[in-house]
């Protein structure tokens, strides 16, 4: 069985390690950043129609400033951050299965003009039609990894739920001076995938960006490769 190298931060990175086991994965933890809260101020509530969300961390990090924006119906993208939201109280009204972008075109779909868009600091969506204002709550800052950890990946599948994961991991491979072809990669999404550049030695997409499909696309090459 592949061995899955997952790179999120916490608290998604023992999360994602706890469904890899129950999916019969061994994996291996190598966060890439650290999540920390940012001070921010909540806008006035009556200017916005509708909350995106497009990660749990705007949910974890956001602090006591989400009470005020409960009324506001949420897009989410993806089943987990749907479900943190429904877990903090929130009335989830849709939810995408692909990119932040097509979160907003849900939401012009919906009939909503004035989203707010609680983000992180490097954040996958701009203000822009449907979203009135973005305000980041959370940032994802990079800590140390030292070429012993870096090795360690070798053989096994990084899982990638984000691009900016992806640069970092590339980045940090090229840097080591470590042959990218000795490591496979799993995106959430093919805008992911290419931000990681070529040269792995595998790469599978999610269908949808949730760990279940990240699991199962994994599977899917695995046993195209072994035929």
């Amino acid at each position: 069985m592949t061995t899955l190298a997952v790179l999120r931060p916490e608290p998604g990175n023992a999360a994602t390690i706890a469904r890899a086991h129950t999916a019969g994965f061994t994996t291996l933890s190598l966060p890439l950043f650290a999540v920390r809260a940012l001070a921010w101020e909540v806008p006035d509530t009556e200017r916005f129609d509708s909350l995106i969300l497009t990660s749990a961390n705007a949910l974890r990090f956001g602090g006591l400033g989400l009470g005020a924006l409960r009324r506001l119906p949420v897009l989410a993208v993806g089943p987990h951050t749907a479900a943190a939201a429904r877990a903090a109280g929130f009335d989830v009204m849709a939810i995408g299965d692909g990119t932040a972008a097509e979160i907003a075109a849900i939401a012009t779909a919906h009939g909503f003009t004035n989203a707010l868009h609680l983000t992180g600091r490097d954040r996958t969506l701009e203000r822009d039609g449907a979203i009135a204002t973005v305000v980041p709550v959370y940032e994802s800052a990079t800590i140390p990894v030292d070429d012993a950890a870096l090795h360690a990946l070798y053989g096994t599948t990084a899982l990638l739920h984000s691009a900016r994961a992806a640069q970092r991991l590339a980045a940090l491979i090229a840097g080591a001076g470590m042959d990218r072809a000795a490591l496979g990669i799993a995106a959430f999404s093919s805008a992911i995938a290419t931000a990681a550049g070529s040269g792995w030695r595998e790469v599978a997409i999610a269908r949808t960006p949730d760990d279940a499909a990240l699991f199962a696309a994994v599977q899917a090459r695995g046993s195209t490769t072994s035929r």
